[in-house]
């Protein structure tokens, strides 16, 4: 039977459990959401499928963030009640550490249950189900793989360039296959299509009305063109989907077929320690949550006064520690060091020994007279007691501020430092703990192949440090939002906004700080926009591709082989020399339209720059109109020959244009040279409005924060954060559901760009003005 003690603590821990558990879950939500949700309904995929997508992916998260909710619940709720002193009052009422211990263990007990839950029946059939739903929509939507303008290598050997991308297939197509050694096979084509037969694991890319060019590189007089009105080319289903394979893998499999799965190999004379150790993190994980217990309990019960501030950094440390230290044994075991049946459970040890002396060293001191005295010295005035007194040490701080600040300062007042001072605090400490989120979720993700010998921490911490703008970018609205929400919820708890308001400060004038600060990150975004995210985010990308293949990504600089110029030209390369302006194996693809084909086709062994660029070993086939009277390809060759018609070498130095990673003014200049070229840049100009529009959610997000704040401050800041969550969540999918429907053309790009955020801030401006001031 639980005392009244158990339940009042149970009560203290269990809302700021159940807030980090929303919390963790929606950023660990929020990359898909942002990426593949959107890129899903820009397709045209069924809502509910894409619904059902996503709810696959939450049990994955809650594996993860049910021990990490349940140590910030233990920190934020014990830190609260050591900040008020109530721990130190429970300790000199002979109520010990240990006895507060016992409500906490029986939470983590039940925690422990739901995780192994989660785990061991939840997760496996989500990550299926998952899988067999990507299989089925890029089954029907597979072509939706390509964007346009942007040369994609998905299929082995085999490169496409599409010029347009609508939902009936893709209009102007090249295709270069390269799978068979020695020769390249160019088809270009009006029309183009892929089609899918999961059942035979096929996968065949349809072109319609083109030409094929067949040549062989060592014999440049061997050409053979082919018109047709279809052309079948086969690919294989893995270099398709080589991630989703409906075949289970490991994380799919219940523990009964891993200790299948491990005999079979111990069978077969492999070692069986990656089932083996998947077998042992399906219980270390669940135990974590009572190691968590013990480490929360030995750090939460403390006689800071900020120790409720503090518990939200302290928990990330923690978490971050016990997920670094679970795969370095991991390696261990690999190289035989550690046995794989141990491997999973040392972090548990370490931390579960730590945990204990933790607790133990709190008991010791709670028994010695220290405690009457450090409640005695808290207690004086002016020896730092509640964050809500200054001045004459009764007086609460809202009220003195606005008494110093009556007589009318120029600039901030004191109550404007007031405000700010937790405001900052709040968005510090939310940047922090949500950053450091997502290092946790990408190191988990990336640490196979460090523990592999696949990448090292060097080139670990360099992605670390060039992934950090776009995290930045995704968490700093969400900080802004729920620093808005404590400092407001805080506020009306204490009845601090309602001496504000008697003394004629009125709720947005008490606000206004942090509405100007919200522009002020506004305008962060937009400067990372700008500056840094467009080049962070793609060395990233090109780091992500190597540490996971192994091989440096396609689009790098010096072995770059696809490049478009100017016009409708392409060129491919076997190898640049930009410090040379050198070209080795150039060849340049000159085409027209109406119809979409290959003017003329020029291939040059070795080109070099000097005023102009000069060809060794060139030889050039013209392909005059069909209809013309000279119907037949013109060829000629020559040891030398210069090549005015090659763009400068500052289009080889260059990086492909990607409009994801563009700024706002790159993007602007290259929509007009696709439009002037006559092209669909719909989608672009799209982009280009959330480019503008997207800073602003931070200070949309605040404007809606503030009087929800109000509304649930009387119930605590905890219940403002949760209502905050589902707003930013409802945001984030109101925003991915317009920008699909701009692109697709059912609204204009201004005004699916801007809805989300003119429909927010009109709630918002509704619910400040009829808000009580």
């Amino acid at each position: 039977m639980l005392r009244i003690t158990d339940r009042y603590v149970l009560r203290e821990i269990i809302p700021p459990f159940l807030l980090g558990l929303l919390v963790l879950t929606f950023v660990l939500m929020l990359p898909p959401l942002m990426n593949e949700a959107e890129e899903l309904i820009a397709k045209g995929v069924d809502g509910f499928i894409i619904s059902s997508m996503m709810l696959m992916l939450v049990p994955q998260g809650l594996g993860l963030a049910l021990p990490m909710a349940l140590l910030m619940g233990i920190l934020m709720g014990l830190g609260r009640m050591s900040t008020d002193r109530e721990t130190v009052a429970l300790q000199a009422c002979g109520v010990s550490v240990y006895r507060m211990l016992g409500p906490v263990a029986l939470l983590a007990l039940l925690a422990t249950g739901a995780t192994f839950y989660v785990i061991e029946v939840v997760v496996p059939d989500a990550n299926q189900r998952f899988r067999e739903l990507m299989l089925q929509v890029y089954t029907s939507r597979a072509e939706g793989e390509v964007k346009p303008r942007v040369f994609y290598d998905g299929f082995d050997g085999v490169t496409l360039y599409v010029r347009e991308v609508s939902p009936a297939g893709w209009r102007d197509v090249f295709l270069a296959d390269s799978r068979n050694a020695g020769r390249m096979d160019v088809s270009v084509a009006e029309r183009g299509r892929v089609e899918v037969d999961p059942e035979r694991q096929a996968v065949h890319i349809v072109l319609s009305e083109g030409t094929r060019h067949r040549s062989d590189a060592g014999d440049p007089t061997a050409y053979e063109l082919h018109e047709f009105s279809d052309l079948r080319i086969s690919i294989g289903m893995e270099a398709m989907f080589p991630q989703s394979a409906p075949q289970r893998g490991l994380a799919e499999l219940r523990l009964p077929a891993l200790r299948r799965e491990a005999e079979r190999m111990r069978a077969a004379g492999e070692s069986p320690h990656a089932p083996i150790m998947e077998m042992h993190e399906r219980f270390s994980i669940p135990i974590a949550c009572l190691v968590f217990a013990l480490v929360g309990v030995g750090l939460g019960i403390t006689t800071r006064k900020d120790a409720r501030s503090s518990s939200f950094a302290l928990g990330i440390g923690v978490i971050f520690i016990y997920y670094v230290s679970m795969y370095l044994p991991e390696a261990m075991a690999k190289g035989a060091l550690v046995s794989p049946h141990l491997a999973k459970w040392l972090p548990n040890l370490v931390l579960g020994i730590a945990g204990l002396a933790l607790v133990v060293w709190r008991s010791h001191l709670a028994e010695r007279p220290i405690v009457d005295s450090l409640l005695h010295r808290r207690g004086r005035p002016g020896a730092g007691g509640s964050a809500t007194s200054a001045g004459n040490g009764s007086e609460p701080a809202a009220a003195h501020a606005v008494r110093l600040s009556a007589g009318g300062h120029r600039g901030l007042s004191l109550l404007d430092w007031y405000v700010l001072h937790m405001y900052l605090r709040w968005v510090s400490m939310a940047l922090v703990g949500l950053l450091g989120i997502f290092y946790i979720s990408t190191f988990i993700d990336l640490s196979d192949k460090l523990f592999k010998g696949q990448t090292d921490l060097p080139q670990l911490l360099e992605y670390f440090w060039f992934a950090t703008p776009q995290f930045v970018y995704f968490v700093l609205p969400i900080s802004a939002l729920l620093a808005t929400l404590v400092t407001i919820g805080t506020l009306t708890r204490s009845s601090e906004l309602t001496v504000m308001k008697a003394c004629g400060i009125s709720l947005a004038r008490a606000a206004l700080p942090m509405f100007a600060l919200s522009l002020v990150w506004s305008g962060c975004l937009f400067a990372l926009e700008e500056g840094v995210l467009g080049q962070a985010n793609r060395r990233a990308e090109a780091l992500r591709h190597e540490i996971r293949s192994g091989t440096p990504p396609p689009s790098n600089l010096l072995g770059r082989r696809w490049i478009a110029g100017d016009g409708n030209t392409l060129y491919h390369s076997r190898y640049v020399q930009p410090e040379r302006e050198a070209i080795d194996g150039l060849s340049v693809y000159e085409l027209e339209d109406g119809p979409w084909r290959i003017r003329r086709r020029t291939y040059a062994a070795h080109a070099t720059f000097a005023n102009g660029w000069e060809g060794r070993d060139v030889w050039t086939r013209g392909f005059p109109d069909p209809g013309a009277e000279e119907g037949a390809p013109v060829y000629a060759s020559a040891a030398a020959r210069p090549l005015p018609y090659v763009d400068p070498p500052e289009t080889f130095r260059t990086e492909q244009p990607d409009p994801d990673v563009m700024g706002f003014r790159e993007l602007d200049r290259y929509i007009e040279t696709l439009r002037a070229r006559g092209l669909d840049v719909v989608s672009l100009v799209v982009a280009l409005h959330r480019k503008a529009s997207f800073p602003f959610v931070c200070l949309v997000l605040t404007l809606i924060a503030v009087p929800f704040a109000v509304t649930t401050g009387s119930r605590g800041a905890l219940y403002g954060v949760g209502a905050g969550i589902v707003l930013a969540f409802s945001y984030w999918v109101i925003l991915s559901v317009f920008g699909a429907i701009g692109s697709a053309g059912l609204l204009t790009p201004a005004l699916a760009a801007w809805s989300p955020n003119v429909l927010f801030g009109g709630t918002a401006a509704y619910f400040l003005l009829t808000a009580r001031t």
